[in-house]
């Protein structure tokens, strides 16, 4: 059965950059979750990353409220895997780099958390005061994926818990072979 891994930012790199909060053109602040919905959104013009601290650039780089950056080379990567139905691709600029970056904005978002097999799930409750939530995942730890329910998708969020980016097996090793910067994967 394929594996799948939560595709994260390698936070451990020594000297890297880190992305901030993204801007429009006219510096205002863009909304990060809507590249969670899982759906096709209108190019809202180029969408400016600030960098601080500076650092090395990055492959690939989840700036804030977790909006996944990529370089050019991942756009292509993904493109030869035949990808293009299951993201959008934003062009953005990284302030003081010339290099072509996207924020890789993930199409489908698939119900396919193992409540057993994960470490823990809750979800939000009556109590908790919060109707417009009520039997939604409040929190997953140690998220594990039910291949199962996937189908043949290389990169996906999981429904309810969108703040994950799964990537299949097939993905996770073309990425290391390209020798993509900046991904840390956990089994999920």
């Amino acid at each position: 059965m394929p594996g799948y891994y939560d595709l994260q930012d390698d936070m451990r790199i020594p000297g890297r950059w880190h992305l901030r909060s993204p801007r429009d053109e006219r510096g205002q602040a863009v909304a990060p979750w809507q590249f969670r919905k899982g759906q096709r959104i209108a190019p809202p013009g180029m969408i400016r990353f600030p960098v601080g601290p500076g650092g090395i650039p990055q492959d690939f780089t989840l700036a804030s409220s977790a909006i996944p950056v990529v370089h050019a080379r991942v756009v292509r990567l993904l493109e030869r895997l035949g990808a293009q139905d299951q993201v959008q691709f934003l062009p953005a600029r990284i302030e003081g780099h010339e290099e072509p970056y996207f924020i890789l904005n993930t199409l489908r978002v698939i119900r396919c958390i193992d409540d057993a097999r994960s470490e823990e799930v809750r979800y939000w409750k009556p109590e908790d005061n919060r109707p417009d939530k009520e039997g939604e995942y409040r929190n997953v730890a140690g998220l594990r994926i039910a291949p199962s329910k996937v189908g043949g998708s290389l990169l996906f969020r999981p429904w309810g818990w969108t703040i994950a980016l799964i990537v299949s097996e097939e993905l996770k090793h073309a990425m290391e072979q390209e020798g993509v910067t900046g991904t840390k994967f956990v089994a999920a």
